[in-house]
């Protein structure tokens, strides 16, 4: 049985990878909940923020020192995990560090030693991210929402990238025939005498464990990102991409309810004149669950971080209210995720189970928190816009329910009976000038 580590290589790998395709279409079924909506304009500018945002990472050095050390991590794990390439290739293929064969030694080395440096960067770089997480205790990482699986997902997926790259380094460091090159081995030669009294066949046994282990965990990890915060690592660049661009503050306006305020404004108008024969009354307005929202709202979803940084610039938030722009995208996802686990349980149909995002999730207490200032969405590293789903909802429990807090409604009716916000009418607004 020659071939049977190729076998079981392969087993692996097909398993590892359909798991992960599998997960891909259930995530994509997800978001395709979502109502449709156009987003194919302007394609120039949509790859320049995929490319500046998720890319080039610039809207994570606003905050140098979190920045810095993800940076560090993000290029750091994506080019060691280049070398995943020859992994694969040499468990199929039934080799030992193929790339020697296509490659010179001296510039084999180069890369190799390049990934052993990037290994101990970004080492250096988990270890500071789980102080600031589980030691110093930042209070962005110590809201309500962040207690439970939320924090506990944090830390396993920094424990994860520690144990690769370990791995990694133990790998090079245990494999005599690479030691003996004198390239490459630019971290792993300090690590290789701490096995320097084994013999010949416990180094090989380490070696191939560490070989494995590596492989195995990367596909672990691939897997484990759907159930992760980090699903943003896949995400951040076709939710950047989507994003809005229209200017801060900009929004979009229903037209059943723009021909509406036409008619209101213009009483002499032709109110069959004003209505497009080929336009229906939306069926609902606003959102009050997922299904409502549009599907770039629930890819902004799954992309969140959780890092808080919305959070931490809302104005609301700093000033004792409930609303937490992180928790409105948590609970959005884990709406989601609960309506397409429903549609898995019933053969590809959602049974009414009698709940929704509004009032099971999210109150209405948060929802009019909310100042619409666009803090959230200014300070989100990878474009996510929980304004957007704020103000549906808003929309919903006004224009569906007429659940207006009493300020707001009596705001309306003065602007409905006297064109103003205040209870004042219009012939009466000028006296205040004739009192002397």
């Amino acid at each position: 049985m020659a071939y049977l580590p190729q076998i079981i290589f392969g087993i692996v790998l097909v398993f590892g990878i359909g798991f992960f395709a599998k997960n891909v279409k259930r995530l994509s079924r997800n978001i395709k909940l979502g109502k449709d909506v156009d987003v194919s304009d302007n394609t120039q500018q949509r790859w320049k923020n995929m490319i500046r945002i998720a890319l080039g990472q610039s809207k994570m050095v606003v905050r140098p020192i979190a920045g810095f050390l993800h940076i560090i991590v993000y290029i750091g794990f994506v080019i060691i995990n280049i070398e995943v390439l020859e992994i694969i290739l040499d468990g199929l293929l039934g080799t030992h560090r193929i790339g020697l064969k296509f490659l010179n030694e001296s510039l084999y080395g180069f890369l190799i030693g390049s990934f052993e440096v990037l290994a101990v960067l970004v080492l250096v770089s988990v270890i500071v991210f789980w102080i600031r997480r589980n030691i110093i205790k930042l209070k962005r990482f110590l809201s309500n929402e962040m207690s439970g699986w939320p924090k506990s997902d944090g830390n396993i997926i920094l424990y994860f990238e520690v144990v690769l790259m370990c791995l990694f380094l133990l790998m090079n460091a245990t494999d005599t025939a690479f030691q003996s090159l004198g390239s490459g081995n630019l971290i792993s030669q300090y690590v290789a005498p701490l096995f320097s009294n084994l013999p010949e066949s416990t180094l090989v046994l380490i070696e191939r464990s560490a070989w494995w282990l590596h492989i195995v965990g990367i596909l672990i990890f691939l897997n484990y990102l759907y159930y992760s915060k980090h699903l943003h690592i896949l995400l951040a660049f076709p939710n950047t991409y989507y994003g809005n661009l229209k200017p801060k503050g900009q929004f979009k306006n229903l037209e059943a309810v723009t021909n509406e305020v036409k008619l209101m404004m213009d009483p002499s108008a032709d109110p069959f004149a004003a209505a497009d024969e080929d336009a229906a009354d939306p069926e609902k307005f606003g959102a009050s669950d997922v299904t409502d929202l549009s599907w770039v709202q629930l890819l902004n979803a799954y992309t969140c971080t959780e890092c808080g940084r919305c959070t931490s610039e809302c104005p609301a938030n700093q000033t004792g209210k409930k609303l937490s722009p992180r928790k409105i995208m948590m609970d959005t996802r884990d709406r989601l995720e609960e309506v397409g686990k429903n549609i898995d349980a019933n053969k590809g149909a959602f049974v009414d189970d009698g709940k929704q995002l509004l009032g099971d999730y999210i109150t209405k207490e948060e929802l009019w928190a909310c100042t619409s200032c666009n803090a959230c969405v200014e300070a989100c590293p990878v474009s996510i816009d929980p304004l957007s789903i704020i103000m549906d909802m808003r929309q919903y429990l006004v224009m569906e329910q007429s659940a207006a807090p009493a300020d707001l409604n009596n705001m309306m009716g003065n602007i409905e009976n006297n064109g103003a916000p205040w209870p004042f009418n219009q012939m009466d607004r000028l006296n205040w000038a004739k009192e002397e």
